[in-house]
């Protein structure tokens, strides 16, 4: 399955590139395309999340008041979830949706000549090694070589992509993040992933392909301008 989607998605990225030229920004325009066709579930993961985060201290009450009463509490949940309108399981669906296409792209852009180059794939070679910013291949993970010379240790640290995505994975995480009131209502679970997160991505980062960074920088980006429209236009209804 996974090689179908990689395949699939590595022959977009290579339509994209030929009407492009330069791989880097071939990607980033893959990217913005990608998060386009998602944009429904997108915003359904964000009003799920905002409205989890509404009803939280209303669970919290419930969990406190019935207790020692599961059935109840159970009964009581799923009347508080249909008066909001609140699906529990609505913000998982965009992220299930999304790892094929993560595992599907990370396939394509660690073996460009076998998905994204698959008619041309001497093509492979000059598009991987045309310099994208200070990245010279973005088919290997993007470290601190290749902005400083000195020990081998460099090879083994996170580069800039790498760093700039576990910045903004932070950044876009804590924008879904209530930001009023002492006690926001969110669960322990998401404050400690908030934290944990851009940690992954950046550890990560050391031996994912540069090209698959920026498609995550990107997606965060995407994803911190929608929270942002959304959030702005719900305030406007």
């Amino acid at each position: 399955m996974i090689n179908s989607i990689a395949m699939f998605l590595g022959n977009v990225l290579g339509t994209v590139y030929g009407l492009i030229g330069n791989y880097g920004v071939s990607i980033i325009v893959f990217t913005l395309l990608v998060k386009i066709v998602l944009i429904p579930l997108s915003i359904s993961q964000i009003r799920s999340t905002k409205n989890m985060q509404v009803i939280q201290p209303k669970l919290q009450e419930l969990q406190k008041r019935y207790k020692n009463d599961k059935e109840t509490l159970q009964i009581k949940t799923m009347e508080l979830y249909k008066e909001y309108k609140v699906n529990p399981v609505g913000g998982c669906l965009p992220m299930l949706v999304q790892l094929p296409i993560l595992f599907g792209l990370f396939r394509a852009l660690r073996e460009p000549a076998t998905y994204v180059f698959a008619a041309n794939p001497a093509l492979a070679e000059v598009a991987q090694n045309t310099a994208f910013l200070w990245v010279k291949n973005l088919s290997i993970p993007d470290t601190m070589a290749n902005i400083i010379a000195g020990p081998a240790i460099m090879s083994t640290l996170p580069g800039l992509l790498p760093i700039i995505a576990a910045i903004t994975t932070y950044i876009q995480m804590a924008t879904m993040s209530p930001t009023t009131g002492n006690d926001s209502g969110q669960p322990n679970s998401m404050k400690t992933m908030q934290y944990v997160m851009p940690f992954m991505i950046l550890f990560m980062g050391r031996s994912l392909s540069g090209g698959l960074m920026i498609y995550w920088t990107v997606s965060n980006v995407f994803q911190m301008a929608q929270q942002y429209l959304t959030t702005k236009l719900a305030k406007g209804e």
